[in-house]
């Protein structure tokens, strides 16, 4: 199969890159449309790794043909959870988590005992500001907010941790990868890292997969699958760690969480309006027009108005309410930088 070299970002680049890469036999494309083609050709295998709603129309074109899925890429699950189920079945290809987080639980489900499942318990390190009070989290930048603990992450995946939006995604995207209630669902901070997260069953047993931080080890499980390939990754020493730390996380300093559960009750498109609110205050939040506790407060003012937007029948009515929830948050964030 040819590959194909692509500059997403930036489409006026594209001469550019087709000159530099003239002879090399490699196929140039740039834009949106070229990231859809690129997925619809064969292949048995792909990486969904696209930030964003971006990610969801190739993704969707990949599982279409019936390609696995390794899927890095949460809105495809957070905004068409029920439809993206759907076309990975019709496809026929499988769905396999690359977020440690959900790796973590696919690990730890057992064969054909979904039905003994309990709950679900997502690990949360608490991000930079675990301790911080909403006063002091009030004056925090973009700069600030990036420096994670553990992990160590683009822009956008840091600040969502920092917010905890990033968990708040996750919480959405386990409820439609594992098929289990909202209510199922939980959130524990773990500052350490090491247990990536854990499944409860009915029995009274809890199963959890733990790692060092590094995601090469779920990259991995999920190139390999069902396979477990030897990896040059930091082994746990258990003796030097000494001891695992949990506690409740604190939903009035990180409301995020509250959101998602909300999302989740409300059904519909909530979650496509919530995780498009939540991508339009991250940039205005990076550009400075917005601190950084607005940010939630516009998500879910946006969710408040548009609750009454119908469920999704078809992909484009995924989009629409995309679109409509960005327009309505750029307005909300327009009139809260003339009130400033």
């Amino acid at each position: 199969m040819r590959r194909k070299a692509r500059r997403h970002r930036d489409e006026n680049r594209y001469s550019d890159l087709k000159d530099a890469l003239a002879g090399t036999g490699i196929e140039v494309a740039a834009g949106r449309a070229a990231l859809t083609e690129a997925a619809s050709r064969e292949a048995g295998w792909v990486m969904a790794a696209i930030v964003g709603t971006a990610g969801l129309a190739p993704t969707l074109a990949a599982a279409s043909r019936g390609a696995d899925i390794a899927l890095a890429n949460k809105e495809c699950l957070v905004s068409a959870g029920d439809l993206f189920v759907q076309a990975v079945k019709d496809g026929g290809g499988r769905l396999i988590p690359v977020d440690s987080e959900h790796s973590a639980i696919f690990q730890s489900l057992e064969d054909d005992q979904h039905h003994a499942v309990e709950r679900i318990v997502l690990t949360a390190s608490g991000g930079p500001f675990r301790t911080w009070t909403r006063e002091q989290m009030a004056g925090v930048t973009a700069e600030i907010a990036r420096a994670h603990p553990n992990w160590s992450m683009g822009l956008k995946i840091s600040i969502g941790s920092a917010s905890m939006f990033n968990k708040a995604l996750e919480m959405i995207e386990a409820k439609h990868l594992f098929d289990v209630a909202p209510e199922q669902i939980e959130v524990i901070v773990h500052p350490q890292s090491v247990i990536h997260s854990m499944v409860g069953y009915q029995d009274g047993s809890v199963l959890a997969q733990l790692g060092c931080p590094d995601m090469r080890t779920a990259i991995g499980y999920a190139l390999t699958y069902p396979d477990r390939p030897k990896l040059a990754v930091e082994r746990l020493d258990f003796a030097k760690l000494a001891r695992l730390d949990f506690e409740a996380p604190d939903e009035i300093r990180f409301p995020a969480l509250r959101l998602a559960r909300t999302a989740m009750q409300r059904g519909g498109v909530q979650g496509a309006i919530m995780n498009a609110a939540e991508e339009t205050a991250f940039h205005a939040f990076c550009n400075k027009r917005i601190g950084f506790l607005d940010m939630a407060d516009i998500v879910e003012q946006v969710m408040d108005d548009l609750i009454a937007i119908p469920a999704a029948t078809v992909m484009g009515d995924v989009f629409a309410a995309d679109a409509e929830a960005r327009r309505v948050a750029s307005a909300v964030i327009g009139k809260r930088e003339l009130a400033a």
